[in-house]
């Protein structure tokens, strides 16, 4: 075990982090993304600080081989972009660059800094950068070609001790943001660790903070659940907490209320597998067990489909998915139940001698009536 010192302000070494080596950290090197690996010693090999962070270093050391790998690094996103001719700058508050290789996206930021909070977007150090963070398991720093850990809050021990700890003051984290509730209880669920009592009083007492947030964000999170492997013990979870009233207000009264609703809302979540799915596919999970409830299903023509998807968005709200992904969740449903959708409109009649598309067909109909120059 080493240490990291920087200079206080009487000139003063004062001891900042932990560093962990491999032997101490026990990261398996092999679950590393070798594209991930590569960006860091690119970024590095021009001069930059450069780490991976955040759930992707949490993982590994739960010995899990992450899905994305986020990096943070000391430089600029325009420095960034030169350095990767495939990358894009994201962004207009604060600026990020991503890295493709292939249909892979890897995420690369710049350290912020605490100079205007803790949801500052001003450039920063990396001790500024951690202090901004919201949960010590979240907070640790992976060097790959060294192949060690920087831990300035407590991380590790934290992970050892499977809890939940805030870094950021209990007076001012959901004040700040509140979807950091939801989050809390997620990393708990997918991590199996407790949430100690003053984070989960504090939680309990903000949770009608989530009100002010706005459908596109909590669309976010829900999708982030869904597409988790543990969907199932993050709703159960929340529910529990009280907080999935904030995030699907009817299924929570229902499974407050109706304990098969639960068991078969549940099940479905244990049953989506993740990443396996599309997100068209995902999101029927939010409401199927809805939509078994409100009429028996016949192996029949129908013709209320724009109905049933209404009832099926209205069902998800605040969520708002995009219309072609909802409707496809309600044809899949409906299909799983062998019914087809009527066609609600004719065609348009054919005129004798028409031919080719119907616009070209307009356009020599509209030539035919118009009078003579």
């Amino acid at each position: 075990m080493r240490y990291r010192y920087s200079a206080a302000e009487d000139g003063k070494l004062v001891k900042k982090a932990i560093i962990y080596t491999c032997d101490e950290h026990g990261i398996n090197f092999t679950d590393v993304d070798s594209e991930a690996v590569g960006i860091i010693k690119k970024l590095k090999g021009a001069g930059f600080d450069s780490y991976i962070v955040g759930g992707a270093v949490r993982d590994l050391i739960l010995g899990k081989k992450p899905k994305d790998f986020d990096i943070v690094s000391s430089a600029s996103p325009g420095r960034i972009k030169k350095i990767f001719r495939n990358s894009r700058i994201i962004g207009r508050r604060f600026r990020l660059v991503h890295v493709y290789f292939g249909q892979r996206i890897f995420e690369v930021a710049t350290f912020r800094s605490t100079k205007d909070g803790h949801t500052s977007n001003t450039f920063g150090t990396i001790d500024e950068d951690v202090l901004r963070r919201d949960f010590t398991m979240n907070a640790l720093f992976y060097d790959p070609e060294q192949q060690i850990v920087v831990d300035y809050v407590g991380g590790m021990k934290d992970i050892k001790n499977k809890q939940v700890k805030n870094i950021i003051n209990l007076s001012a984290i959901f004040n700040d943001d509140p979807v950091r509730m939801i989050r809390a209880v997620k990393y708990a669920a997918m991590t199996d660790f407790s949430i100690p009592f003053n984070l989960k009083m504090k939680i309990q007492s903000q949770s009608n903070l989530l009100t002010s947030i706005s459908p596109s964000r909590l669309t976010e999170e829900i999708f982030k659940i869904i597409n988790s492997d543990k969907a199932c013990d993050i709703v159960d979870l929340l529910d529990k907490m009280g907080l999935y009233n904030y995030l699907q207000p009817r299924a929570a009264e229902l499974l407050r209320k109706n304990s098969g609703f639960k068991k078969n809302y549940l099940k479905t979540m244990t049953d989506l597998k993740g990443a396996q799915n599309q997100r068209g596919q995902a999101i029927s999970s939010l409401f199927i067990d809805y939509l078994e409830t409100i009429q028996e299903w016949k192996s029949e023509p129908i013709e209320n489909y724009k109905e049933i998807c209404k009832a099926a968005r209205d069902f998800v709200r605040p969520m708002n998915p995009p219309r072609f992904e909802l409707e496809y969740a309600v044809k899949k449903f409906l299909a799983s139940k062998g019914i087809t959708i009527k066609r609600s409109l004719p065609k348009a009649p054919v005129h004798e001698g028409d031919t080719g598309t119907p616009k070209k067909r307009r356009r020599r109909r509209r030539k035919k009536s118009s009078p003579a120059q």
